[in-house]
């Protein structure tokens, strides 16, 4: 008997704990309707982005401007920067990231494996027919600001030997000590691209320097000629020159974003905030803010926070 009075009290409490569970629950459902009824449906612009970036200075620094503007906009944004540049794309394919800065001539040469293309607004159809249709993803409006291979000259040499492009330098090679990085000279398209087209550099020397040393090297007379890419922050200094392909050898590297269709998709406002921020950017202005951390040493953050503060009017989202 007491066995059957337990049970029936545990019955019995049983269906008054589910009935109040039940009644908090439609209640709990009620004042989330109420509210949604309030406030309206959740927007889709306010689905939160994660934006990512690669693991050197002005990549850190354009995708922290990215973030800034989207928030700026209303959107909310996950960080996932520093992320190497062998695995940011499949970072953004699989869906860790949505979005990140990345370079034409790259999404052309290393990630398509397409054959050499060097008008900028061909390489940008190609990358973004191809992404659309192999990654769901979007490259939106590429910037003027072009982050290619380049050589660096210093100013006084070339202007003792009137050098101004890559063709004045060909001619003038036999007074030019080159800094080599020695993967340039055997790369595809590094010197054996160059002395395709321009013919043969007889340098007057050429030796192998680390490449984090090139500044310093010309600095000191050791050398008059370096590889470089065109928005490093030392080119900030009057005595550097960086000569014109004037042959074409090198595609471009512009800068855009590049984005997952899904995300475009919950976010409307992503392309527009974004398009805005990248017609802002040209090659000298993404120098000098390399300049700022490069030799400044200030922070990537701090560097990318004044910037956007800076072109707050510009976007409009």
């Amino acid at each position: 008997m007491k066995k059957l009075t337990a049970v029936l009290l545990s019955v019995s409490l049983v269906a008054s704990l589910a009935g109040s569970f039940s009644g908090c629950a439609k209640d709990a459902a009620s004042e989330s309707s109420a509210a949604g009824s309030a406030a309206g449906p959740a927007s889709a612009s306010t689905a939160a982005v994660t934006v990512g970036s690669k693991d050197f200075t002005e990549n850190l620094i354009v995708a922290e401007v990215y973030a800034k503007a989207l928030e700026g906009r209303g959107i909310k944004v996950n960080r996932k920067f520093n992320l190497g540049s062998s695995v940011i794309h499949s970072a953004l394919t699989s869906g860790q990231i949505d979005l990140y800065p990345e370079y034409t001539g790259t999404g052309l040469l290393t990630i398509l494996k397409h054959s050499l293309v060097t008008d900028p607004k061909e390489v940008y159809n190609i990358v973004k027919s191809e992404y659309k249709t192999k990654f769901k993803a979007a490259w939106l409006d590429y910037s003027p600001a072009n982050d290619s291979q380049g050589l660096v000259i210093l100013k006084s040499v070339a202007d003792k030997y009137n050098i101004k492009t890559i063709s004045d330098l060909q001619k003038n090679a036999d007074k030019i000590r080159f800094a080599s990085q020695g993967e340039f000279d055997k790369r595809d398209d590094g010197l054996p691209a160059l002395e395709k087209v321009y013919g043969k550099f007889n340098f007057k020397s050429d030796a192998i320097y680390d490449n984090s040393l090139k500044y310093q090297i010309l600095s000191q007379d050791k050398a008059d000629l370096a590889v470089a890419y065109t928005t490093e922050g030392q080119l900030v200094d009057s005595k550097f020159l960086i000569l014109e392909d004037d042959k074409h050898v090198w595609p471009p590297y512009n800068l855009a974003p590049v984005v997952r269709q899904s995300a475009l998709d919950k976010n409307p406002k992503i392309e527009k905030v974004l398009n805005q921020v990248s017609a802002t950017l040209d090659t000298k202005t993404i120098t000098a803010l390399n300049a700022k951390v490069d030799v400044d040493k200030q922070e990537y953050e701090e560097v990318a926070k004044d910037y956007y503060d800076s072109i707050q009017d510009k976007i409009k989202g």
